[in-house]
């Protein structure tokens, strides 16, 4: 009877054609990008047209798990994250700036490494402010731009959300302002991530939080996440300005 019913199971399996064809595999891969390994999650042909998909706060490329298989039968998918996020390097604070512009350095450097001359810019939140840098500094390496709540006007930070960050960016010398910032890195602020305005919030594995949350508490992170929180109010090229007018002696201009 059970030979009966594995031969029945194995014959069902090999009549299905979704399960005929093997899923694409994503690979799990780490590259040197000057000093720091960047990981990243790559799926698909080599010489399919390429997909850049950037992530957003307070996750990682683990943010794609799902949708990296789905668009990889036709495109080479490339995810990788930032420095001081998920499993790339974390540099401490004082050898490495971290700032929006600074990142996207590091993500040009990175898509050079690898190999990605031309691809579709997928940004979601602080992908944005990375892939816009991308796509100002090299609009002809970029065929598409697909974006997922991701700003690029002031309209997009009227609500109460942006408030105390605001509040910050007016004070960035302020540590009341700046430490008023720390409930945006807890465990339950993290979840509300995954969770707010979800009709159905018991059909969100609690995994993806809990692996994002697990990688923030890594000592010094909550404030590389601060420095980004006070980076996002400046526009691309506005930190190294700023840093000029400093070397020059000039005081540094706010926004």
């Amino acid at each position: 009877m059970f030979r009966a019913l594995t031969l029945l199971t194995t014959a069902a399996l090999a009549a299905s054609p979704a399960l005929a064809a093997d899923p694409p595999k994503t690979l799990h891969k780490t590259v040197k990008v000057g000093d720091l390994d960047i990981f990243y999650r790559e799926a698909g042909p080599k010489d399919a047209p390429a997909v850049l998909l950037l992530h957003g706060f307070p996750t990682s490329s683990q943010m794609f798990r799902n949708l990296i298989p789905q668009l990889a039968d036709k495109y080479r998918v490339v995810a990788p994250d930032y420095p001081g996020y998920g499993h790339s390097s974390m540099p401490p604070r004082d050898t490495f700036a971290y700032t929006f512009d600074n990142l996207a350095d590091v993500v040009e450097k990175f898509t050079e490494t690898v190999g990605l001359t031309k691809y579709a810019l997928y940004v979601q939140d602080y992908g944005a402010p990375v892939g816009y840098r991308l796509a100002v500094k090299h609009p002809e390496r970029v065929t598409a731009i697909v974006v997922r709540n991701g700003n690029a006007y002031d309209e997009g930070l009227g609500n109460d959300f942006w408030k105390p960050i605001k509040a910050y960016w007016k004070e960035p010398t302020s540590k009341e302002r700046r430490d008023a910032l720390r409930k945006l890195l807890t465990y339950d602020a993290t979840k509300w991530q995954y969770t707010h305005g979800v009709p159905r919030p018991e059909l969100v594995s609690p995994d993806g939080a809990a692996h994002d949350q697990f990688l923030m508490d890594r000592e010094g992170n909550k404030e590389v996440q601060l420095d980004l929180l006070l980076s996002y109010a400046l526009r691309p090229g506005d930190q190294r300005r700023r840093d000029r007018r400093a070397d020059a002696g000039l005081p540094r201009q706010a926004r």
